[in-house]
């Protein structure tokens, strides 16, 4: 069986340790300059590439083109023309909000749009850094390539689905290492000014040993692509990839379920907090509300106990179910206070001890591309968040197999599995590994009865 870490031949431990500061987010600076697409003039143009044109590709290349620094849009990749073209489209709008900062900076030729499964092999030797915005389950094959290609990256959480996605996404973030390969995931509260002053009090100690961590993602759900009105719009039948594809939140190989997709920032933050990963967990879930035929196969909600290995504990909630009690943070108890709410620290005798004002704060998902891309051209190499939202993936997809199976799962375990859900191969024509029964619907995991390792 692979191993997590062969590249590295360390224990768990080991590699935590010395990586510890890849999990609590910090940033280290080097004045080493990099060895590839190295730039020591803000005149010289960077020019980028997004990989997956939806939504959030849309936003992130919007943000990266209003930073300081001399940026050029230059290729676009998408699995769907009609994507890339209303990503573009919104970029470009003369109405929007960023027409100013994105004015004179986009300049993709019909021969730089690139549409299919190959299209980001053709998208990443045309530019300096790459923009990776694709479906979860497919970002490991994107950021391996755009490392072995010496790019720097910018990744949209969470970074895999499955544990082989995972070790994939560990190995390419060590080559990015070796070739001081600036790389920055979308775990956004690492570059909010909220979250970075409250987690660093947490870790002087404002609070003392932080005993229990409770997390939430609770909220009414997201969109949904049913099949009817996507075919209608097609004038044609489906194929099941394409199907997929379109309506990628549903199922595992794309999405890893909400507690992967969404729940992860708040996962994120308690392993932050906390200094390391879960060494087991064991939890519970189901799906109640969204039970349609375009839902696909994943739950609606899921609780999880987190152990780590000092013996603190992270209660994990998330649930998609309209009409109830939403609530998206997360906070922290310790020996001696608490840390209710996000920029709050409370003493054991009820006195607040700091409350974050934010007035003036920057939006951390502009902040993101402001901290990348002054550290590309200034040929500094600052950033290796691949490691940590490796972690904070794996994270999340343990607490997945647990509500799943209903099993008390190792993180070892969870971590070396073999279990794949990617297809064996990519293609329009290709089924992925889960497929609809004669009644259109798909099979959905039973805990107690459910292989999940």
């Amino acid at each position: 069986m692979e191993k997590f870490f062969d590249a590295q031949q360390r224990s768990r431990r080991e590699f935590m340790k010395a990586s510890s500061a890849a999990v609590v987010g910090s940033v280290v600076a080097s004045s080493v300059p990099l060895s590839a697409n190295a730039y020591y003039s803000s005149d010289d143009v960077i020019k980028i590439g997004i990989i997956g044109c939806g939504g959030r590709g849309t936003g992130a290349t919007v943000q990266a083109l209003s930073t300081r620094e001399n940026i050029k849009l230059v290729a676009m990749a998408d699995a769907f023309r009609d994507q890339l073209d209303n990503s573009l489209e919104q970029i470009l709008n003369p109405e929007a909000g960023h027409a100013e900062a994105v004015a004179g900076r986009v300049d993709v030729p019909e021969e730089h749009k690139f549409v299919g499964f190959d299209a980001y092999t053709k998208l990443i030797p045309l530019v300096d850094v790459v923009l990776i915005a694709t479906p979860p389950g497919i970002r490991p094959i994107h950021f391996e390539a755009a490392v072995e290609a010496g790019k720097h990256v910018f990744m949209e959480k969470p970074v895999a689905t499955d544990a082989p996605g995972i070790r994939r996404v560990l190995a390419a973030a060590e080559v990015a290492k070796q070739k001081k390969l600036n790389v920055v995931v979308g775990l956004q509260r690492h570059y909010q000014s909220r979250y970075r002053e409250w987690v660093e009090r947490m870790h002087h100690g404002m609070i003392g040993d932080i005993t229990t961590s409770r997390v939430y993602w609770n909220s009414g759900g997201v969109w949904v692509r049913d099949r009817a009105g996507l075919e209608e719009k097609a004038g044609r039948k489906l194929t099941e990839m394409e199907y997929q594809m379109r309506n990628w939140y549903y199922f595992n190989w794309l999405c890893g379920d909400n507690i992967v997709e969404q729940h992860i920032h708040n996962i994120d933050v308690s392993n932050w907090v906390m200094q390391g990963v879960p060494v087991r967990a064991q939890g519970q879930g189901g799906r109640l509300v969204r039970t349609g035929q375009d839902h696909g196969e994943i739950f609606d909600h899921h609780f999880v106990e987190y152990e780590y290995e000092n013996g603190a504990r992270m209660i994990s909630q998330c649930r998609h179910m309209p009409s109830t009690m939403s609530r998206v943070t997360e906070a922290f108890h310790g020996t001696n206070g608490t840390a209710p709410s996000p920029g709050v620290i409370v003493s054991a005798s009820g006195h607040t001890l700091y409350n974050h004002q934010g007035k003036n704060d920057k939006n951390p998902y502009q902040v993101e591309h402001d901290e990348l891309f002054a550290a590309v051209a200034g040929g500094d190499y600052k950033y290796w968040d691949a490691e940590n939202g490796a972690h904070a993936t794996m994270t999340a997809i343990l607490g997945r197999l647990c509500t799943y199976s209903g099993q008390l799962i190792e993180w070892d375990d969870a971590l070396n599995s073999d279990v794949s859900l990617m297809p064996s191969s990519f293609g329009w024509d290709v089924d992925p590994k889960v497929m609809p029964d004669a009644n259109g619907r798909y099979p959905i995991a039973v805990p107690g009865e459910s292989t999940v390792l």
